[in-house]
């Protein structure tokens, strides 16, 4: 009854269907405003999207797809600024259903890319089935920097008194980094900053529909193995993935030092702003430069596993309870501020899913 229920809301959501098989691209829904960034689906099927402010108008900067709309998340009033900066949403860049009956929302604080409002950079989880409010935790100012545009995240309730998170700072002039957050007390640490893992690689030059992209992003996408014990990550201005032991991550006594002793590099992948990793170990990644999704079996080698003209600039990454793989894909190369001031972007945006079992 309950794969059921999950089944007929994601039914309503999509816009069109096609017939489940891997590789294929199925639409799911399309978006004629503001550009989205950020997707997730919860564990009984209800799917969030977030809208960044970056220029375009956005009434609201959280949604839920409602009969394959969005609808300010979790109402109208909360998407906006507050006198107090933890108190309304700002510019949120990504959202992540924790399989816990709650959806948690990262608030960069940070419109425009600019400086990060003092007190405003927090995450808020909403519970799922009275979508309120029920927990807010901001970052602390020692894992801030003026440059810190934090960007994804990845939880792991296993570990600590409620939890920790783990959070990409992927600043655009200053250090990228790993963020570090403990949920039940709020204290954070800024790990492998200005590391070349978190930096865009050297000589980095990107090239999307045959035109050179100029592009220097910091750590961007992040993935979590199903054991919780190691994370993935990889800069937007870089092909290359790697991977570091949590536990390091979260022991106050390690240095970036030994910390960064432990860093893997597992080699290139394709271009990559988000990336997602399922229950049996399996890593996926955008490959924006090919409208790709790519993905690593555990042992093995980088597949492509979908791609298309539909797949224009991948952005986050999203395993549903369906066995699909969602995918923001929202033409990010084509702003305005890549391409001498013109907008190329050519409406609409779409929310896509691959099947992956």
């Amino acid at each position: 009854m309950k794969r059921l229920m999950i089944a007929a809301a994601l039914a309503t959501a999509l816009m069109t269907s096609y017939a489940a098989s891997p590789g294929k691209i199925e639409r799911v829904a399309e978006f004629t405003g503001a550009m989205p960034t950020g997707v997730t689906v919860s564990e009984d099927g209800r799917i969030f999207v977030n809208f960044p402010r970056w220029g375009d108008d956005v009434p609201f900067t959280v949604a839920e797809l409602r009969n394959g709309k969005p609808v300010a998340y979790p109402d109208a009033a909360f998407n906006h600024e507050a006198a107090d900066p933890a108190k309304g949403l700002i510019s949120v860049q990504s959202v992540v259903a924790d399989g816990r009956g709650r959806v948690w929302i990262l608030d960069t604080a940070a419109p425009g890319f600019a400086a990060p409002k003092a007190g405003g950079a927090k995450l808020v989880a909403v519970d799922l089935k009275t979508n309120k409010v029920v927990k807010t935790v901001v970052f602390p100012a020692n894992v801030i920097l003026p440059t810190t545009y934090v960007n994804d995240m990845r939880f792991d309730f296993r570990v600590g008194a409620a939890g920790v998170a783990y959070v990409t700072d992927s600043s655009l002039k200053g250090p990228g980094a790993l963020i570090v957050l403990d949920l039940a007390t709020g204290k954070a640490l800024r790990r492998l900053s200005g590391h070349a893992s978190t930096s865009p690689a050297p000589g980095f030059a990107a090239k999307v529909d045959g035109k050179p992209l100029p592009l220097t992003v910091a750590s961007d996408g992040i993935a979590l193995s199903p054991d919780g014990e190691t994370l993935y990550f990889c800069a937007l201005s870089s092909r290359t993935l790697y991977a570091v032991p949590t536990r390091l991550l979260r022991d106050p006594k390690a240095t970036d030092a030994d910390i960064a002793k432990a860093v893997r590099n597992l080699g290139e992948k394709g271009a990559s702003d988000g990336l997602e990793a399922d229950a049996k170990g399996n890593v996926y990644a955008g490959d924006y430069e090919h409208d790709a999704l790519r993905m690593l079996a555990p042992g093995g080698q980088w597949t492509t596993i979908a791609q298309g003209q539909d797949m224009s600039w991948p952005d986050t990454l999203s395993v549903g309870p369906d066995g699909y793989l969602y995918v923001i894909a929202n033409q990010l190369h084509r702003q305005a501020g890549f391409n001498g001031g013109k907008d190329l972007r050519q409406k609409p945006y779409r929310l896509l899913r691959v099947k992956i079992d």
